[in-house]
């Protein structure tokens, strides 16, 4: 029993300090707070920012395509047609280069008439049917901006009833992270040399690398953890680099060629496309990132 009732107490004295080991190291305000680990001795710490421009590499846009006719079954057959050869010629770039989203809506246009105050009012009745209207709608999305100005041009030449804004967006693949966070990691390093030859000190080992950069923003003289950005990003180069949908590396080859035309179905010639080609630059979008080093001072 001796032994038991040693055992709870243990027990119930082992709770507060695990409670404690869970407690902020300090709170903001107080007189006097504890350092980090870190900085039991002479260290440095600082923050690499850094921000590049790369242009966009998805781009789409959508077209629509209408026709209207006495019957529903009629109005959608005629706009299918439309679409149809566009649609092939789309998906011969192959779904890593074009995705195609090809939709059909059908609504049924009533007869009109006048009311009291003359205004016009659709007759919506069942038996009041007049024709049905069908829209064919063309969602397209460009993971390779190269073939960007010939699938626009392809679907301008198709002659839909409406299309859209060309948009624009970029998807930094994983290198294009990796190489940004080195950037980061070397504009810490850059700082700090700097930094200490400016005090008459020299670095010496790394004591901390932190890629999220937080450890540099701890404010040990207003207790931490108070967290705070400071300081200007550094512009880096990426000329060097190529931002695809998978790889990063030199700059790319040439367009891949135009697909074949497709076999019994009516599609643009190329005299039309080419007509109708207009430039479409992709924008420059920015990319940012920053990382915390921290070196013992000698």
């Amino acid at each position: 029993m001796n032994r038991l009732i040693a055992a709870v107490l243990l027990a119930a004295a082992a709770v507060p300090t695990v409670a404690a080991a869970q407690t902020p190291p300090a709170t903001i305000g107080e007189r006097y707070v504890p350092a980090p680990w870190w900085m039991r001795e002479p260290v440095i710490a600082s923050v690499g920012q850094v921000r590049t421009q790369v242009p966009a590499n998805r781009a789409g846009f959508a077209a629509s395509f209408q026709s209207i006719d006495r019957t529903a079954a009629d109005a959608s057959r005629k706009a299918a047609d439309q679409i149809r050869a566009l649609s092939q010629s789309l998906a011969a770039y192959g779904a890593d280069i074009v995705r195609v989203e090809t939709t059909l809506t059908t609504r049924p246009l009533y007869d009109q008439y006048r009311d009291a105050d003359g205004i016009l009012r659709d007759n919506v009745r069942a038996d009041r049917i007049e024709r049905y209207q069908a829209d064919a709608t063309v969602s397209v999305t460009v993971r390779d901006t190269r073939v960007l100005e010939r699938v626009y041009a392809t679907i301008v030449a198709s002659q839909p009833t409406s299309i859209g804004q060309v948009w624009f967006n970029l998807e930094p693949d994983n290198a294009v992270k990796t190489w940004l966070q080195g950037e980061a990691v070397k504009d810490a390093a850059r700082r700090s040399r700097e930094a200490a030859a400016n005090a008459g000190a020299t670095l010496g080992e790394v004591k901390v690398i932190d890629p999220t950069g937080r450890a540099c923003q701890t404010d040990v003289l207003a207790g931490w953890p108070s967290y705070g950005g400071g300081g200007l990003p550094t512009d880096v180069d990426s000329s060097d680099i190529v931002v695809t949908g998978a790889r990063m590396g030199p700059p790319p080859p040439p367009p891949p060629p135009a697909p074949a035309p497709v076999v019994g179905a009516v599609a643009p010639s190329e005299a039309q496309i080419e007509a109708a080609r207009l430039t479409l630059q992709p924008p420059l979008r920015e990319l940012t990132d920053q990382a915390c080093v921290v070196y013992s001072l000698n």
